[in-house]
């Protein structure tokens, strides 16, 4: 029975890690420490915001700073309402002190702007987002990518300004500041403010031309081309060459006025005017208001239209026609109420406030010495008419009114209106003149005339008759006959008649008789008594050589 007896084996368990799993956890742990030194080494995903995703292509496009690589693009989508392309950048974690709030970010590619053309050797290896490093002291990782390049980094030497405008869309980012016509900074910023309502546009003027800036510096949009018409005639203005294509704003302290102090504070507000000339008339801001009637047309005479006298301007034309009082129905007002102001800054060199009771006592004196406005014609061309104001000592003195909240100034029909006048005198003495007798009369005459020539129609026609008759035809020729008779007589009296011939010989014989008796006659006219005495006689001649 023994040797059927079995024996049991004793079992063991024998805890042992088999050499072979060495491998994978050394190369578990090498993947471990090589994502510890990737997620180390790692820097931050930017979220890029773009309107387009033009020339991005994930994992290619690089963003770059100063022309090295910092990043890449990971991933492009659309955002939620398919407005916006969002862009994932990953940035190395050396570049990751770059990202700061006022980090720019831009995307680079062939360009043809303002300031000529960039991003040419884009062309060939692609487009490529530019970052342009913060100085700001807080992060950031979210940024709106710009259209355009910026025009100056944040740590650029200069000074920031902004200005306001009620209207948006008056300038664009990379318009040129002027001064004086030179170039000095750039619009790098616009933006809109829906509670004020206003734009606000952000240049930056380089250094050294921030010291231009003081207290009364005034901007002004600048175009290519400012032609104006108005009263005072043509304003021909012609920018730069880089203005004519983009205008820009211009600024300088108006010619006459003190700078005031230098500003040095960044973002520091400044208004935006439309113009040059709008900035010369905020310099007069004290003034009087006054109402002008005119009892003629006011068509040409606009708002902004000068007052002046004799050339100079005192003030300024502000509403062309004041409201009409109340008790005015329709058109019966035969004046046309023009609301003016006379400036004391034109008046006065040094404008004080306290100096206005003053100029309205002066005014109220000129009032009563003659002063008078009245309608002149500015521009011939366009119609535009002014207000000139003049002295005239002939004219009554005014009784000093009022129309309405306003002092009335003086007026007086202007030359055009003294012209109208003087037509309508004339054609009212025409108008009384007794045109309606005259050309009775006149009718009367015409009528006498008409008898009158009926008559000598009347008598024309029995001359006819008369001369018609036989015995008035043979008049003629026994007129004829008596005409041939008395020719024949005087023709008996001719040089070749016979008694002509007679009388002819008869005064040759007597003629010739008066020869003999000559002798006759100057000897009694010598000696009277020689008829009676007989004469001595006369000795004989003695010849001259004869005798010696």
């Amino acid at each position: 029975m023994s040797d059927n007896k079995q024996e049991k084996a004793e079992v063991q368990d024998i805890k042992q890690i088999s050499s072979i799993w060495l491998v994978p956890v050394i190369a578990l742990g090498i993947g471990i420490w090589m994502i510890a030194q990737y997620m180390m080494s790692k820097g931050p995903e930017v979220t890029l915001f773009l309107k387009t995703a033009e020339g991005i292509e994930v994992g290619k496009t690089e963003v770059k700073a100063l022309n090295v690589r910092v990043g890449v693009i990971t991933d492009v989508s659309l955002n939620d309402d398919y407005s916006a392309i969002i862009a994932t950048a990953q940035i190395d974690k050396d570049a990751a002190r770059m990202l700061k709030e006022d980090t720019l970010f831009w995307v680079v590619k062939p360009r043809i702007g303002k300031e000529g053309v960039s991003g040419l050797e884009t062309l060939l290896s692609g487009a490529y987002v530019q970052l342009q490093p913060g100085v700001a002291k807080k992060e950031k990782l979210e940024f709106t990518v710009l259209e355009v390049p910026p025009v100056a980094p944040p740590d650029a030497k200069g000074i920031r300004l902004v200005l306001y405008h009620n209207e948006a869309g008056k300038l664009g980012v990379g318009d040129p500041v002027l001064y004086e016509g030179f170039t000095v900074g750039r619009v790098e910023k616009i933006t809109f403010d829906p509670e004020a309502k206003k734009a606000n546009y952000q240049l930056f003027i380089f250094e050294p031309y921030n010291s231009l800036i003081r207290k009364r510096t005034r901007f002004w949009l600048t175009s290519g081309v400012d032609l104006q018409m108005s009263a005072e005639g043509f304003n021909l203005k012609i920018g730069s060459i880089e203005s004519l294509i983009t205008g820009g704003v211009s600024f300088r302290v108006p010619r006459g006025n003190e700078p005031g102090e230098l500003i040095t504070k960044e973002l520091s507000r400044f208004r935006l005017y439309n113009n040059l000339k709008q900035v010369r008339e905020r310099f007069f801001d004290e003034y009087l208001e006054y109402v002008m009637l005119f009892d003629e047309s006011v068509r040409g005479l606009n708002s902004g239209a000068p007052v002046e006298y004799r050339g100079i301007r005192i003030g300024t034309v502000r509403k062309v026609p004041l409201e009409l009082p109340r008790a005015v129905s329709g058109f019966a007002s035969k004046q046309i109420p023009v609301l003016v102001r006379i400036e004391l800054g034109r008046i006065y060199e040094h404008v004080d406030v306290d100096s206005l009771p003053q100029l309205k006592t002066n005014l109220e004196r000129e009032f009563k010495a003659g002063l008078r406005a009245s309608l002149k014609t500015g521009n011939l061309l366009t119609g535009a008419l002014l207000v000139d104001t003049e002295l005239y000592p002939e004219e009554e003195m005014p009784e000093l009114a009022r129309y309405g909240d306003y002092d009335v100034f003086p007026t007086k029909a202007g030359g055009f209106a003294q012209i109208q006048k003087q037509i309508s005198a004339i054609l009212s003495k025409i108008n009384n003149l007794p045109v309606e007798d005259t050309l009775a009369s006149l009718n009367n005459s015409l009528n006498a005339s008409q008898k009158t020539l009926l008559a000598a129609e009347k008598m024309a026609n029995e001359l006819a008759v008369i001369l018609a008759n036989q015995d008035t035809q043979a008049i003629p020729s026994e007129v004829r006959n008596s005409l041939q008779q008395i020719q024949n007589t005087l023709d008996g009296f001719g040089p070749d008649a016979e008694p002509y011939r007679n009388l002819e010989q008869a005064l040759s014989r007597f003629e010739q008789v008066m020869t003999e008796l000559q002798p006759v006659l100057r000897q009694i006219n010598d000696k009277p008594n020689s008829l009676i005495f007989s004469g001595e006689k006369a000795k004989d001649p003695i010849p001259v050589g004869g005798i010696k």
